[in-house]
């Protein structure tokens, strides 16, 4: 791929993901993301055959970066510490990642169409490995007895929430970003220390 080419195939993801999360697959077109990235659709269709095709290259993408911070739990580390930490790296990311957060919900929301393969697959392997640690942890003593597939689900839920309905966030406390998530992670530590703690 030349320079040239990938400078394009980056414009198009990119406005893709702009497009996509505002708009969701069904309301977008061609035109807008030709149009988002600079390029005139023949040229778009050059690099991608379909709408499909594009979606599919950003969710995959997103993916991958999605489940990163749940690989980054370690089960040798301080149980409640491990937990906290991915509580706050998923946090960090609807800060930082809004759009993917946003994009990542509309296609659950619809059915996961696109995406099924990949969360019978690789997600749910992901958390079935992490749910054996918790599990594990659990039995031990070194955090409460609680169903690790739902502590996993409050975590998302409770931080995606942040990106996924930012605007009413907002709103409702009139704050900036960063002081909104820097509240946030300090009730999240609260609530999840009270309730890990054996």
């Amino acid at each position: 791929m030349t320079r040239i080419q990938r400078k394009n195939t980056e414009a198009i993801l990119e406005a893709a993901l702009v497009v996509f999360s505002q708009y969701g697959f069904r309301g977008s077109t061609l035109d807008q993301i030709a149009k988002a990235a600079g390029l005139s659709k023949p040229n778009l269709l050059y690099y991608f055959k379909s709408k499909e095709a594009i979606f599919t290259e950003v969710l995959e993408g997103l993916l991958d970066n999605w489940l990163d911070p749940l690989r980054e739990m370690k089960e040798d580390g301080d149980a409640i510490e491990e937990i906290l930490a991915y509580m706050k790296r998923k946090l960090q990311m609807s800060r930082d990642f809004p759009r993917e957060s946003r994009l990542f919900a509309n296609e659950i929301i619809q059915g996961a169409p696109r995406m099924m393969h990949a969360i019978e697959g690789e997600l749910k392997e992901l958390v079935d490995e992490k749910v054996k640690i918790i599990r594990k942890w659990s039995a031990d003593g070194r955090i409460a007895e609680i169903d690790p597939y739902h502590l996993i689900f409050s975590i998302w839920s409770l931080t995606q929430h942040y990106a996924d309905f930012d605007v009413q966030v907002r709103a409702i406390l009139r704050e900036d970003t960063d002081e909104i998530f820097d509240e946030a992670e300090s009730y999240l530590t609260t609530l999840f220390t009270r309730m890990l703690t054996p």
